[in-house]
């Protein structure tokens, strides 16, 4: 039995996790820790901890998982390149699962992005469409960035310097190396991702919908409960893709 600590506990994602937990048999909660409760105190009462926080707490949770021995699920988003940096250094002694979006559909969706690109990426105009609930902070979502990058990647470009976040004041035709991105935000939207490629005559779309955010928990935990079965001798950064064995 995998024992889970989750952290943000009152969030939704929290208690979407906490839900989570109680459909399945192979793990159980460990601990709820939230704001004003420190980790360190609580190290004998997990083996995982899944956390959907802020770069920052996410960070301080690394440092102290990172020197307990404690193997971490991470789906925050928003880091910027030296909050990433620092994931990647602290992870260098455990064993992760990082992932900006956790559901199993959306990574299914990420490698048909990389089929789709190899096929009709280099004839293609492509938009990334994001939508989800008024409440959530980053912009574009870490799903999108991600789709954006995994379609630059396989084109043999630059996300940093291809893509394109608002096209205010931008007075010429569109550039086709480019990769747009739209953000919407309300109401209470879980996640809705939308890729075209267009084309001459046609368009394909690819489309990602969460009608609940218990796809993220679910797929959270079948990320711990892979992680707890995998050899821990040494820190790695694995993804989704890794969980869900998809080359």
């Amino acid at each position: 039995m995998v024992r889970i600590a989750v952290s943000g506990s009152n969030g939704k994602m929290g208690q979407a996790i906490i839900e989570a937990i109680e459909q399945l048999d192979e793990i159980e909660l460990g601990v709820k820790i939230d704001q004003g409760h420190n980790l360190i105190d609580y190290l004998d009462k997990f083996d995982i901890l899944v956390d959907f926080t802020s770069p920052v707490a996410t960070l301080g949770y690394l440092s102290i998982c990172a020197k307990a021995g404690k193997k971490m699920v991470i789906g925050t988003t928003g880091f910027n390149d030296n909050e990433l940096n620092q994931l990647i250094t602290l992870a260098q002694n455990i064993p992760i699962v990082f992932s900006a979006n956790m559901s199993v559909g959306v990574n299914l969706s990420l490698k048909l992005l990389e089929m789709a690109a190899k096929v009709v990426g280099e004839d293609s105009d492509i938009e990334i469409i994001e939508m989800h609930h008024r409440f959530k902070i980053d912009a574009p979502s870490g799903t999108a960035l991600k789709m954006g990058e995994v379609i630059a990647n396989t084109l043999g470009r630059d996300l940093k310097t291809c893509a394109v976040y608002g096209r205010e004041g931008i007075e010429q035709v569109r550039d086709k190396n480019t990769i747009g991105f739209s953000t919407i935000r309300g109401g209470d939207v879980a996640g809705e991702h939308t890729v075209n490629f267009f084309m001459h005559g046609e368009r394909v779309e690819i489309t990602h919908k969460a009608s609940s955010r218990m796809t993220f928990g679910l797929g959270a935990l079948r990320a711990a409960i892979w992680l707890d079965k995998t050899p821990s001798d040494k820190g790695y950064v694995y993804s989704m893709k890794d969980v869900l064995e998809i080359a």
